[in-house]
């Protein structure tokens, strides 16, 4: 069953999804910590998350973590791009546009961006595109 991005049902189908792909994002070489802000999701809302490589596996969660590496604000269409369909040039395109802005260690995002998806990492974005509206 498809749900809409970043609803709360979506998110619960992700964290499931993700117990079944443990490894998923693990190739990752530096530690991250990255506080992420997602403005114009539907009804005006914002939806406050976090990145988190320091335990070895890319994790995704809620919420905000006290002390990031960085912080990033992004509109709802962008990080959909980002995250669900894994356009980079969906980045590049709305930093450009001032539509991305990055507070903190841009570095840290700059690894991130380039680590190349083991195959773990590719199955479990396609389990994601698959339960994305």
């Amino acid at each position: 069953m498809a749900h809409e991005f970043l609803s709360p049902e979506w998110i619960a189908a992700v964290r499931e999804l993700r117990e079944q792909h443990p490894e998923a994002g693990s190739s990752i070489p530096l530690a991250v910590r990255m506080n992420l802000v997602v403005t114009e999701g539907p009804s005006g809302t914002l939806s406050h998350a976090h990145v988190d490589t320091s335990a070895g596996a890319l994790m995704v969660e809620e919420g905000h973590l006290v002390e990031p590496d960085l912080s990033v604000t992004v509109d709802f269409v962008t990080a959909r791009a980002l995250l669900v369909e894994g356009n980079p040039q969906a980045a590049m395109s709305a930093f450009m546009a001032g539509k991305i802005r990055i507070e903190g260690d841009m570095a840290k995002l700059m690894v991130l961006q380039g680590a190349s998806p083991d195959a773990n990492a590719q199955s479990f974005a396609e389990g994601v595109r698959s339960i994305t509206i």
